[in-house]
């Protein structure tokens, strides 16, 4: 990783990341008028609720489309761009589809140094290339506020794509990156984080979601998410929705990062988690969850993990080869589906 001193990023945006993302609550309120054009290629649209757009192009090719970007989560310009691209691509791994071109999207202000503009476009750079796709044009602006991300055009066999409404009762939740991203976001403004803590911070959320999608795809996953901006309560119900299902989680089975656990009992909080607890806590019954660990698993989530619910006679197998790969970060199984009956679509214990 390149480092760039002397700049700040964070202190030049309001909300971090993917804490900046509108909330799905409102987000849902925006898109309900809107007219959808009917097309029996579009096999994947905004009106699901899903990942990225899905359109067939042949038989056995479709193309997989998404746009990402926001405002910096880290200092330093290259990992902020690295992180931003990876953040991006993961909605193509979601949908089992394999990244293969992107576009810049970024503003900047126009005072920012010329070298700092050049380092975010080389994290992106880096981060597609590591992905095996290629950054092929794109378009920037002036703003007070730099963000960037990118548009990413990924394919899939229109007979492999995973969506997040495929879940079916049996399946076993299984998801690869720790949480408490975005509280520890919170901690990094607020310059309660140590050293350690921003490192891993920012490696993970680095961590491309490419080879966890390459194990899936052998496995029978029948739906995938990746855990971003709405949190993992906020997708996952979008899931059980989707599919028609419930969703139980065992808490003790996650893999909460420990730093931001604690700051999570101090009540270090991004705004964003509070917009997904409003979205989501009708339908949640927490259990005897404290109200910290709720509070993390409604946490938005920068450049999350992959959320597969696995055919339960293939989720030993797959957690087995997740836990082997080393670029797989953490690998959980923390819940299961379940026939829904009425009632909270979620339930903690």
């Amino acid at each position: 990783m390149k480092k760039t001193d002397s700049v700040k990023l964070t202190k030049l945006a309001e909300c971090a990341g993917c804490g900046a993302k509108v909330g799905a609550g409102e987000l849902a309120k925006l898109l309900g008028d809107l007219p959808v054009r009917k097309d029996e290629n579009l096999l994947v649209g905004f009106d699901k609720s899903d990942d990225a757009a899905v359109y067939k192009v042949s038989g056995d090719l479709a193309i997989v489309q998404t746009l990402d970007f926001f405002p910096p989560i880290v200092d330093d310009p290259y990992a902020f761009g690295a992180i931003a691209a990876a953040n991006a691509l993961s909605d193509i791994y979601a949908m089992g589809g394999e990244p293969k071109t992107a576009l810049n999207i970024m503003a900047v202000p126009e005072d920012m140094p010329k070298e700092h503009v050049h380092a975010i476009l080389e994290g992106g750079y880096a981060k597609v290339a590591e992905a095996g796709a290629v950054i092929c044009g794109g378009h920037s602006i002036y703003d007070r506020e730099p963000k960037y991300g990118l548009s990413v055009t990924g394919f899939v066999h229109p007979d492999r794509i995973l969506t997040n409404a495929g879940a079916r009762p049996g399946d076993v939740l299984i998801y690869t990156k720790r949480v408490g991203i975005g509280v520890l976001t919170a901690g990094w403004k607020a310059e309660m984080l140590s050293e350690e803590s921003k490192k891993s911070m920012q490696e993970q959320m680095m961590l491309l979601n490419k080879a966890a999608r390459d194990i899936m795809i052998r496995f029978r996953v029948h739906a995938c998410t990746d855990v971003t901006g709405f949190g993992m309560l906020g997708h996952l119900l979008e899931m059980a929705e989707g599919s028609g299902t419930r969703i139980s989680i065992e808490t003790g089975q996650i893999d909460f990062i420990p730093e931001a656990a604690e700051l999570a009992k101090m009540g270090v909080l991004p705004a964003g988690m509070y917009r997904n607890r409003h979205f989501a806590e009708e339908e949640v019954d927490p259990g005897d969850a404290p109200v910290w660990m709720q509070d993390l698993l409604y946490d938005p989530q920068t450049s999350g993990g992959l959320m597969m619910a696995a055919d339960p006679g293939d989720a030993d197998a797959l957690l087995s080869e997740l836990l082997k790969d080393p670029q797989v970060q953490s690998a959980q199984r923390i819940g299961t589906v379940e026939e829904y009956t009425g009632g909270k679509r979620i339930r903690l214990y």
